[in-house]
């Protein structure tokens, strides 16, 4: 059994329409393709790595576009050469891949290498969202006076 009924969250939740979203997105396995393969990397305690194979491609012939909570990373040949093939095994043909980013997450830099596309990301809360810590003075709290007693 591999489908799951969102509707109960829909029924009780406000704002989470892009969580269910990526929920029945993940569970239909079908629609994922396979082109051009890739790997995400983990390389730091806020920091990860997109790495596609993208062997045939020039740099500008791919295109990386960030969004919010968003990344499309797609290329397109610009120009088919006419050699005359006995074998084609080196996938050329044009892609768009779309990886949903989670909050604060931005891309940092892009490198085309030996045939690999590198992605760096990097999550950068806000300071104003950051925890902060709060110092405890052992002084007695101020003396408020009361309006109504004056």
């Amino acid at each position: 059994m591999n489908t799951f009924d969102f509707s109960p969250l829909f029924r009780s939740t406000i704002g989470f329409d892009r969580l269910t979203r990526l929920l029945d997105d993940a569970t239909n396995l079908e629609a994922a393709p396979g082109y051009p393969p890739y790997n995400i990397e983990k390389t730091g305690d806020s920091s990860y790595r997109i790495t596609m194979a993208v062997a045939g491609f020039s740099e500008k012939e791919l295109n990386i576009v960030a969004q919010p909570n968003l990344l499309v990373v797609s290329g397109r040949k610009e120009q088919e050469d006419k050699a005359e093939y006995l074998h084609r095994g080196i996938g050329t043909r044009a892609f768009e891949r779309r990886f949903d980013l989670a909050d604060y997450i931005r891309v940092r830099d892009a490198s085309l290498r030996d045939g690999l596309l590198h992605i760096e990301l990097v999550r950068e809360v806000p300071e104003a969202l950051k925890p902060r810590t709060v110092a405890i003075s052992s002084k007695e709290p101020a003396k408020t006076i009361d309006a109504k007693a004056a």
